[in-house]
């Protein structure tokens, strides 16, 4: 910078270019990496995992969920901060109070731009870990893909059931036809008769007929004798 004065510098990192304050985006590496690539510090992007070394996160390490370039700060998985209303959002945190401990490898220009200067043996070493890191990737990619399939049918419904595994079929034998029982007829059931109620109905008195007089018997006369001659 040309100038001394702070607002002056001020005014230059606000109204700068983005592939400029891209380049400014930057962490130091930890002493392993430092040594292997030969390099202090190196623009950070997504993926990348880092260590928080200020603040009151100290301490957490975790991978970069997103990197603004516009306003200059870094998005870490877990690190968070509650709202007024009580919602959760990403706390920002500056470059420079992070250090990178593992290098995202997966683009090929930064791969490229790390290469330059080492020896054989560190490259063949950086494009293994390329590879790794690749796969790991696409592997990722695939389970989320799922989810989402799979979020997408229970949403409307449709749950997938799991494939059957088919079993072998055996052959078969073709039995002869026998002859053709006519089906036994089922004994039938009597159904119980209900006791119908008993209806009893009053005959009329029958009328005393009157009293007939008795008429006295008849007195049995004598026999007459027979005259002798």
């Amino acid at each position: 910078m040309s100038s001394i004065k702070p607002s002056r510098q001020r005014k230059m990192l606000y109204n700068a270019p983005l592939h400029k304050k891209r380049k400014w985006i930057s962490s130091h590496l930890e002493e392993n990496l430092l040594l292997k690539y030969d390099k202090r510090a190196v623009p950070v992007i997504k993926g990348d995992t880092v260590k928080v070394m200020r603040g009151s996160f100290r301490g957490h390490e975790d991978k970069i969920a997103k990197v603004n370039v516009k306003k200059r700060y870094l998005e870490i998985e877990g690190i968070t901060m509650s709202k007024a209303d009580g919602n959760k959002i990403a706390k920002p945190i500056h470059p420079s109070n992070v250090m990178i401990t593992k290098l995202n490898l997966t683009d090929k220009w930064r791969r490229n731009k790390l290469e330059r200067g080492l020896s054989e043996e560190t490259k063949k070493e950086i494009e293994k870990e390329a590879e790794a890191q690749i796969k790991e990737a696409e592997e990722i990619k695939k389970q989320e893909e799922l989810e989402k399939e799979r979020a997408e049918l229970e949403a409307e419904g449709e749950v997938e059931e799991a494939p059957i595994e088919e079993k072998e079929e055996k052959p078969v034998k073709k039995e002869e036809p026998k002859e053709k029982k006519a089906p036994a007829k089922k004994p039938e059931v009597k159904k119980e008769e209900k006791p119908k109620p008993k209806t009893t109905t009053k005959k009329p008195a029958a009328k005393k007929s009157p009293a007939k007089k008795k008429t006295p018997a008849k007195k049995a006369t004598p026999a007459k004798k027979k005259e002798v001659k």
